[in-house]
Order: C-alpha cells, then sequence, then structure tokens
C-alpha cells in the first residue's frame, strides 16, 4: 500500500482500538497460558511484539509480577494510550520495531498475538523475526504466535461491507485480497456528521501454520505446541485460528 509504514496501522486506529477489539479475545485465558510458558521457563522475562494499547502486556505483567514484561509497539500513538491506563502497572515499553528492538537478552517468552506478527510485510522480514527471537530465547524458552490460518484456496479479489451503521455515522470495510502474494491491504473508511471522512489502513502478509514451521525451523525452532485458541483447545483441519508454541530445537 503506497506511502504506508510500520506506524500505519497503529497510529490509525490507536483511538479506537480498545471499542472495536477490547474483547476480540479471551484475555483470561491467553495470561493464564503464557503465564504457564513463563513459570516453564524459570520465570525469566517476557516480550510482546506488537503489544498496541497493552490489551494483554497490562494483565500479564500484573500476573506475573515480578518477571519483566516488556511491550513493543511501533506506534507512539497506541503506547500513549496505553500510558493513559496504566496506572502503576510494572510495564516496560518500547517504541521501536518488533524485529529490530528486541531487547538484548535472554527471554522466557516472546509472544505475538491476533495475527500482528502478519503485520510484518513480507517472508524476508518475518523470517528476521523468528531469528531475532530464537537467539534470545533461554532453553526452556518460548516464541507464542496467535494468527489465523488462510483460507484455502487463498482469496484473491476486492471486497466491501458494512461494519456498522447509525444515524450520524457509517463505517466501511474495504479490502483487496492477493492470494498470490498472500496478501489484504484494507481501509476502514469512517463517515461522521461532525467529522466528514476517517481512513484507518491495514495491511498483512500471511502465512499458513505450515509456513510458519518452517520458518521457525530456519531459525532453529520448533512447534512444540499447537492450539486453537489459547484456551487450549484442539487445533484441527477445521480450524480458523491458531496458537503455536515454537521452543529452541
Amino acid at each position: 500500500m503506497q506511502g504506508y509504514d510500520n506506524s500505519s496501522y497503529g497510529d490509525a486506529f490507536a483511538d479506537v482500538y480498545d471499542d472495536w477489539y477490547g474483547d476480540i479475545s479471551d484475555i483470561d485465558a491467553t495470561v493464564t497460558a503464557l503465564a504457564r510458558l513463563c513459570a516453564d521457563a524459570g520465570g525469566l522475562s517476557i516480550v510482546e511484539l506488537g503489544c498496541g494499547t497493552g490489551r494483554l502486556a497490562l494483565p500479564l505483567a500484573l500476573a506475573v509480577h515480578p518477571t519483566t514484561v516488556t511491550g513493543i509497539d511501533s506506534s507512539a500513538a497506541m503506547l500513549q494510550q496505553l500510558d493513559r491506563k496504566r496506572g502503576d502497572t510494572p510495564l516496560q515499553t518500547i517504541l521501536g520495531d518488533m524485529v529490530d528492538d528486541i531487547p538484548n537478552s535472554r527471554l522466557g517468552v516472546v509472544f505475538v498475538a491476533f495475527n500482528t506478527f502478519f503485520n510484518l510485510g513480507t517472508a524476508e522480514r518475518q523470517q528476521q523475526c523468528m531469528h531475532a527471537v530464537a537467539q534470545r530465547l533461554a532453553p526452556g524458552g518460548s516464541f507464542v504466535i496467535e494468527a489465523l490460518v488462510p483460507e484455502d484456496p487463498a482469496r484473491t479479489g476486492s471486497m466491501v461491507e458494512v461494519k456498522s451503521l447509525a444515524r450520524d455515522r457509517v463505517v466501511l470495510s474495504v479490502a483487496r485480497y492477493d492470494g498470490g502474494k498472500q496478501s489484504v491491504e484494507g481501509q476502514f473508511i469512517e463517515f461522521t456528521e461532525s467529522g466528514g471522512v476517517r481512513l484507518r489502513p491495514w495491511t498483512i502478509r500471511y502465512a499458513s501454520p505450515t509456513e510458519l514451521d518452517s520458518m521457525a525451523a530456519t531459525a532453529g525452532l520448533r512447534c512444540s505446541q499447537r492450539w486453537e485458541t489459547f484456551s487450549g483447545e484442539t487445533f484441527n483441519e477445521d480450524s480458523h485460528r491458531h496458537v503455536s508454541v515454537y521452543t529452541p530445537v
């Protein structure tokens, strides 16, 4: 998408993220599963890649204290929203990239939730993230990716849908799919009577669980567990989502 960069998504969605996506997954189940993996790794530090407004990082930091939890996000607007609600929660944050700015220390758990890994817009950048995490994971540590399972066959073409409709506000969802490139580009277009038009762009480069497993193997990781969700439901051929746990070989 022309003009789109690492901070575009966060800057566009920061003001509505909690309203639109605050309940998009089970926070308690996610925190419980990540805390268990942290304990298995000896209580070493946890890093969330693409922490956004702290939907997961804030409750996780409280749950595993005194283990250090660090959230990384490339959007200052997202981190500002996080700061507004953090209170005295012992969470560290980094304004930076989720490949280049991962803390250079031994980590117990690194996780990336709800398709955020796919915000890395190329296969090369996704592979670099795998390598960067693998280099920092301690023995017994885990890299956890929560993501969609791509459609098969892959969709190609355009889509326009109504996300919400009110007397003084309409939000349209517009997307363009390219199955050959494994990419989707989209905009939420918000029309309001008082504020005019607001554009909220997003783009992803998706990968199948099999491709992620291959990337992980190249980085020296293996898939040790895979669930449908953080609640632990069995992953199967009909699953539309997955939580994959990668550990050092």
